[in-house]
């Protein structure tokens, strides 16, 4: 026997060798989930838990988070006089010690995005062009609609309504009173600059960046409305509620709102021994997309009145707001001196 072992060593070294290394197998969870959705997981702010939408930042460890998050964490550090940390790791965060992952943003700009309108897949750089320009599903309003049409449907049906519309053919004191009609509109949209403009030179101005994070009520059928954390403007406490409101209902489905709108107030929570007269102005976060129309408010605050009237926010992207986990707001104030 000894011999052989010897006359053939391979033979020995063969029947005593490693099996081939196999390759780990995919548990079938993680197989079923695509691979954009576990990018989404992977790639999300930290602070938020959605993607970022504009820059992105990380921490000294690799952690990320949206620039709207990241300024609000310093922003919330310095009104307790706490040290800011990154939720994940609990390092500190500074200006100096966070830098932005510049391959982070390229990826998330090309991670893949359903049309919330025709359901075409889309990168999300080029998901908002799309929507606003290209979807043929998107709804447009009337190219005569400043002479009075009211239509609004499909981009793909435009050009059949556009055809049959018979607003074109008004006689011309017809047209005269339609022109009225928007010369009237662009005189309000510019009165509202020069209010803005005018409130530029008031004594006191100061503002915050806000977030409004989703609530429930505690009715039987709940309701949705979205709360800020308590802030500080002007030397008082303040904290800011807005409320979803359906103004009309699908003529198809009367259980679904075909249009919705956001309205907010404002509520003052620390005590004023004298009236505090204010002007307030909503308008969008920094690096965010959704165009909100300015429109300044005035409140006269006392140990009485304590809220603002409800308010209306006027945006175009209302369903895109509430897609949000949090929606970001820019608050201004002007106090009057009396």
């Amino acid at each position: 026997m000894s011999d052989q072992l010897l006359d053939n060593p391979s033979s020995s070294t063969e029947q005593y060798k490693e099996p081939p290394s196999k390759k780990s197998k995919t548990s079938i969870a993680t197989s079923s989930v695509k691979l954009e959705e576990r990018l989404n997981h992977i790639l999300s702010c930290t602070v938020c838990l959605d993607l970022p939408t504009s820059a992105c930042m990380q921490c000294c460890h690799g952690h990320l988070m949206c620039v709207g998050c990241y300024h609000h964490l310093l922003a919330d550090a310095r009104l307790k006089d706490e040290q800011a940390t990154c939720p994940s790791c609990r390092v500190d965060i500074t200006r100096g010690s966070c830098i932005r992952n510049l391959a982070v943003e390229k990826a998330i700009s090309e991670l893949p995005v359903e049309c919330s309108t025709c359901g075409g897949t889309f990168s999300r750089s080029n998901i908002v062009n799309h929507e606003v320009q290209q979807c043929s599903e998107r709804v447009v309003a009337c190219r005569f609609k400043q002479l009075g049409c009211n239509w609004s449907g499909p981009a793909h049906e435009s050009d059949t309504h556009t055809s049959a519309c018979n607003q074109h053919a008004k006689s011309p004191n017809e047209l005269l009173k339609c022109l009225g009609t928007i010369n009237s509109q662009q005189e309000k949209q510019a009165a509202v600059l020069r209010n803005i403009v005018e409130l530029l030179s008031c004594d006191l101005i100061s503002y915050m960046e806000v977030q409004l994070r989703p609530y429930r009520t505690e009715d039987f059928v709940t309701k949705l409305f979205y709360e800020s954390n308590r802030f500080h403007l002007l030397g008082q406490t303040w904290t800011l509620k807005a409320y979803v409101s359906a103004v009309e209902r699908h003529p198809s489905n009367p259980t679904v709102s075909a249009e919705r709108k956001l309205t907010c107030q404002l509520f003052l929570k620390s005590k004023v021994s004298e009236p505090l007269e204010v002007d307030i102005l909503l308008l969008r976060a920094p690096y965010d997309d959704v165009h909100i129309k300015p429109k300044p408010f005035y409140t006269r605050f006392t140990s009485e009145v304590t809220e603002t009237s409800v308010q209306s926010i006027e945006t175009d992207y209302t369903n895109r707001l509430l897609g949000l986990k949090v929606i970001n707001l820019r608050l201004f104030m002007f106090q009057h001196k009396r």
